[in-house]
């Protein structure tokens, strides 16, 4: 059966890949580390989403880590401090990406169920496409293999604004956007979802918001579990984004619930005027 979506655009760690979205966290506390101005790990997941060198400066320009940037240097980050940060940023993460690369449990279902409905997929990605090189025949080999990946450094500027989105819609020759959805697990990527125009689905088990492994979720007690998942739903929605789910495992129903809303006339709520202020 061909669906009215025309597509559903992916994030990879956190959504496809990555379970909790662990691999950018660790590398960029250990650049900071090395800097020696150590960071939280709040602090590392923060701005997660964005591409990686505008992530750095994001955590460079936080109070705390200006402050604690002064204390150490007798003066404030800069561009160049970025740089450095960055250049230490690349190699680190390409080690380590190729082990954190396995398939989020029901994305290979979720992918196999658009197929049979006929709807493109496309990803996007906080990731450059050098970084990208690693991930993708070890995410292939697994069966996850979008038709089109847009990297951070393929568009201009990256999350929030929705050049990546727009980018993936137009390699996949899809449109117009209210009838595409973007599946993500951090603000910033739901965000740039929302400025496209395009149905939003946050996730928020698996993902950057929650930040957990599954055996550290099997561990938790699962009343805190719930108490935060309950947080981050709140986080989402007061954002603008029109579902939640837990992973890319509950796709599909929400799929059928936006083919009802489409053929009723209904839009995102960026564009239907229920957007939080």
């Amino acid at each position: 059966m061909k669906s009215p979506i025309q597509a559903v655009i992916f994030d990879w760690a956190g959504t496809l890949i990555d379970f909790g979205s662990r691999a950018p966290v660790a590398v960029v506390m250990e650049v900071f580390e090395r800097s020696g101005v150590p960071i939280t790990t709040a602090q590392a997941r923060g701005p997660m989403g964005m591409a990686k060198r505008e992530h750095l400066a994001a955590v460079c320009a936080m109070p705390l880590v200006r402050e604690a940037w002064h204390q150490r240097y007798g003066r404030w980050p800069d561009q160049q401090d970025v740089d450095a940060l960055y250049a230490d940023f690349l190699p680190l993460q390409r080690s380590l990406l190729a082990r954190h690369c396995d398939a989020i449990p029901g994305a290979i279902e979720a992918l196999a169920f658009l197929a049979d409905r006929q709807i493109a997929v496309g990803s996007t990605t906080g990731y450059t496409r050098e970084l990208m090189e690693v991930v993708l025949p070890l995410a292939a080999s697994q069966g996850i293999a979008p038709q089109v990946v847009v990297a951070a450094d393929d568009v201009r500027s990256g999350r929030p604004k929705p050049w990546l989105i727009y980018e993936a819609m137009q390699r996949l020759d899809r449109y117009p956007a209210w009838h595409c959805l973007v599946v993500d697990d951090t603000l910033v990527g739901l965000d740039a979802g929302i400025q496209a125009g395009c149905w939003t689905v946050g996730v928020s088990r698996s993902g950057n918001e929650l930040g957990m492994s599954r055996m550290e979720l099997d561990r938790a007690e699962p009343s805190d579990i719930a108490e935060r998942l309950l947080g981050i739903e709140r986080r989402f929605i007061d954002l603008g984004v029109d579902f939640v789910i837990g992973s890319v495992a509950d796709l599909p129903q929400v799929l059928l619930e936006v083919e009802r809303r489409i053929a009723a006339g209904g839009l995102p709520r960026g564009l239907s005027g229920q957007r939080a202020s």
